[in-house]
């Protein structure tokens, strides 16, 4: 990544729309649309380099969620995914040059599409519902951690383990929140440790950075304004979209033919 990066007119036409989406999808709809920011980023710089870029991003609009959410989430989730979250982070650190991101880009997003499918398929339910089992939580948490860090597609694995609960909106983004405010933390070692920050992807972070206020406001006023049920019909029809676009990925940049 060379240091004209940051100053160069055709990526922030890019950068500053896709951190404002990931503010608003992160903080009014528990993620969707931020899996779309590394990709466009990755136009104009190495994929590598746009995915350190938007890690300090994602872990500012977790500061400001958490204290908004703060007393909107559900701890018992949280205590379950997470301890899975860090063995898949760990994994994932160990095996990053070693794991075909791609396929696991593909498998993930067919994963994705048919759950997301089910929702628009079966019949719903429209109250809330018990947890899923620790187990479950567990290997979702893992999956969730692993594919984050691999990948940058945290999301879909959570929403398997939280969806089918049927989380009043606010409940279930400040679960959301808090649960990738601590995956973020956490990744941040690893990102390290593998060299992936660099002052220019840095500095580039912190240009984007007053981005950040504009998203998570327009994404509580999101969340504040959408009914319970036109606010899961969103959060499965962004699910089913990054699901399509993890397929797409997979496919077009893997070699499999």
């Amino acid at each position: 990544m060379s240091e004209l990066i940051v100053f160069e007119p055709l990526f922030y036409a890019v950068a500053i729309p896709a951190v404002i989406a990931t503010g608003i999808s992160k903080s009014g709809l528990g993620g969707g649309l931020g899996q779309l920011s590394v990709p466009l980023m990755a136009i104009f710089t190495p994929p590598v380099a746009a995915a350190a870029i938007m890690l300090p991003i994602l872990c500012l609009i977790d500061l400001f969620n958490i204290w908004v959410y703060r007393k909107h989430w559900h701890r018992g989730n949280v205590a379950v995914m997470v301890p899975g979250a860090i063995v898949g982070i760990g994994i994932g650190a160990l095996t990053y040059k070693y794991v075909d991101e791609n396929a696991i880009r593909l498998i993930l997003g067919i994963i994705i599409l048919i759950f997301a499918m089910s929702y628009f398929t079966q019949r719903q339910q429209t109250s809330a519902q018990a947890p899923g089992s620790r187990a479950l939580g567990t290997f979702c948490g893992a999956l969730s951690g692993f594919t984050s860090f691999v990948a940058h597609a945290g999301g879909g694995p959570m929403k398997f383990y939280l969806l089918p609960q049927r989380l009043d909106k606010r409940l279930f983004v400040g679960t959301h929140v808090m649960f990738f405010f601590i995956v973020n933390q956490l990744k941040i070692w690893p990102y390290l440790w593998l060299g992936q920050f660099s002052t220019e992807t840095l500095s580039t972070s912190l240009v984007l950075a007053p981005m950040v206020p504009l998203g998570v406001w327009l994404g509580w006023r999101l969340n504040k304004h959408l009914s319970q049920e036109l606010f899961y019909q969103v959060v499965y029809v962004l699910l089913f979209i990054s699901g399509g676009k993890l397929v797409w990925d997979g496919l077009s940049r893997g070699e499999y033919f």
